[in-house]
């Protein structure tokens, strides 16, 4: 299954390098932090999901990139670029090993499985 997302040729040139360089800072700042760290936590303050990814974490003592951006208060454009670039709707979102896996809950259920062992290469 592919992600849909609109293809550059029913983009105007003339909004082309606004598209692809809207708030291109925070992509960055987060594909960088995925590159060099096992799990990645991205999250946003006053939001309950992005401390319960990390509680879960702390409980396992597994090592993580906390980012946070903003809260519901502020930053809803720049975290709005790391949705559209994603696909995936809220937050935290949560990288291990350069694989989007989802959200706490997400996290919670590969932790309970035991593939979240097993995707980062540890012996149960």
């Amino acid at each position: 299954m592919s992600r849909s997302i609109l293809d550059e040729d029913h983009i105007h040139p003339a909004v082309r390098g606004a598209v692809a360089n809207n708030h291109a800072d925070i992509v960055q700042e987060v594909k960088a932090a995925v590159a060099a760290n096992d799990i990645v936590v991205v999250g946003m303050a006053q939001n309950p999901m992005p401390k319960k990814a990390r509680k879960l974490l702390d409980q396992q003592q597994l090592g993580y990139k906390y980012l946070e951006y903003g809260s519901y208060l502020g930053e809803w454009r720049r975290r709005n670029a790391l949705k559209m670039w994603t696909g995936w709707p809220t937050f935290p979102m949560i990288f291990v090993k350069g694989v989007l896996v989802g959200g706490a809950n997400d996290l919670q259920k590969l932790i309970a499985s035991g593939e979240l062992t097993q995707m980062l290469g540890k012996k149960t």
